[in-house]
């Protein structure tokens, strides 16, 4: 496929309900939706870089920057033969990953859609549908979150992940655990916690907890390491894995049991699969994060998910959960088994919505203004 045009959209979307993590509270959604062209066909990806640096040193500022001036340049008149061949194209570039994500993200559902075949079937998917749980943010007290944890249970949920921080832990999660004794429970820290003051989440331990997820800050590997050590729920590593090189010293070193997998995070699809192969050899346990993505990424996460290593729920969720109006006319359902039907038509099996694209767009450029 040659590449002839690429369009990057700058999009802003309202979410349903604020949703609170250690990092701040939002209630817009940021992301940069990419439009490749070749061969007459369009191709879509989701950059989920966000509007302010909380999660990831990479914003839509950053990534719109790098994207205008470094990689699309590189890769406009390219071809490939297949969407893996993109890494090398822009190897140069230092980082990034979500950028990269992004467009690699486009050129597989093109290559999908030459080849008539679903993005799970090129990724070598197992399952028609995965199994998802819910990101439930931090809510005004325990009262509040047990309410709205029953809510979405009430919805089919059958796992939640709970934010926490300093603070806003050990209680809430307790609350949680006696309203709801059987529920499959995880909490996420996003980074909130020292060596030190990750000492006060010890009664976590008696909770029956699937996973601590990113207690301590992404470089602290080594206090990972360290804190796994003393607890014997399985520590889960996210924002600390940014590449199959990462993946691999975390459970070298002991650091983790398991490694929530974000093709955003990590540079794109093709990395993400090259870690779950590497964890599934080594029988780790891995789950498809969330990053409150549009139709487009939570299509792409869905075919991830379905490969065989992913045994655990992820954070993909159904389309209303954080969207009452998506930019994609197709719209994921939550099953009453607690599973979301994994895309079927070629590519990522989503068409776009022109009239939404274009209430939510804050700025766009296409690859035709920028200077040969």
């Amino acid at each position: 496929m040659k590449i002839e045009q690429i369009d990057v959209i700058h999009l802003r979307m309202p979410l349903r309900s604020p949703f609170e993590t250690s990092f701040g509270r939002s209630l817009t959604r940021d992301c940069l939706l990419l439009i490749v062209k070749a061969d007459g066909i369009e191709g879509y990806g989701e950059c989920v870089a966000d509007w302010e640096p909380g999660y990831s040193a990479e914003t839509v500022g950053t990534e719109w920057h790098i994207l205008q001036e470094f990689i699309i340049p590189t890769v406009v008149g390219a071809e490939f033969e297949q969407p893996q061949d993109f890494r090398q194209k822009v190897a140069w570039v230092r980082g990034h990953r979500m950028a990269k994500a992004g467009l690699e993200m486009a050129l597989w559902d093109l290559y999908g859609k030459q080849t008539a075949q679903p993005l799970k079937t090129l990724l070598g998917g197992t399952r028609q549908r995965v199994e998802v749980g819910v990101s439930v943010g931090i809510q005004e007290s325990p009262q509040q979150l047990v309410a709205v944890v029953e809510d979405y249970l009430a919805q089919g949920y059958a796992r939640v992940k709970l934010k926490i921080k300093p603070s806003r832990d050990v209680e809430d999660v307790q609350a949680v655990r006696r309203a709801f004794p059987t529920l499959r429970l995880q909490v996420d820290a996003n980074s909130a916690y020292t060596l030190e003051s990750a000492q006060a989440l010890k009664p976590l331990d008696d909770l029956s907890l699937l996973l601590i997820e990113q207690p301590l800050d992404e470089e602290d590997l080594w206090d990972h390491h360290r804190l796994q050590k003393e607890f014997k729920t399985p520590l889960c590593l996210d924002e600390s894995i940014l590449s199959l090189q990462h993946a691999r010293q975390a459970l070298e070193m002991g650091s983790c049991q398991v490694i929530n997998i974000k093709a955003g995070r990590v540079g794109g699809i093709t990395e993400a699969v090259a870690i779950h192969d590497h964890c599934l050899s080594a029988a780790v346990p891995v789950w498809c994060g969330g990053m409150l993505e549009t139709g487009v990424g939570r299509a792409s996460n869905l075919a991830l998910a379905s490969l065989p290593g992913f045994t655990l729920p992820g954070d993909i969720s159904a389309t209303e959960r954080y969207y009452e109006e998506d930019i994609t006319h197709e719209r994921f359902v939550l099953n009453s088994d607690s599973t979301i039907d994994v895309p079927e038509r070629p590519g990522l099996g989503v068409t776009l919505d022109r009239h939404a694209l274009k209430k939510y767009q804050i700025r766009a450029f296409t690859s035709r203004n920028l200077v040969k």
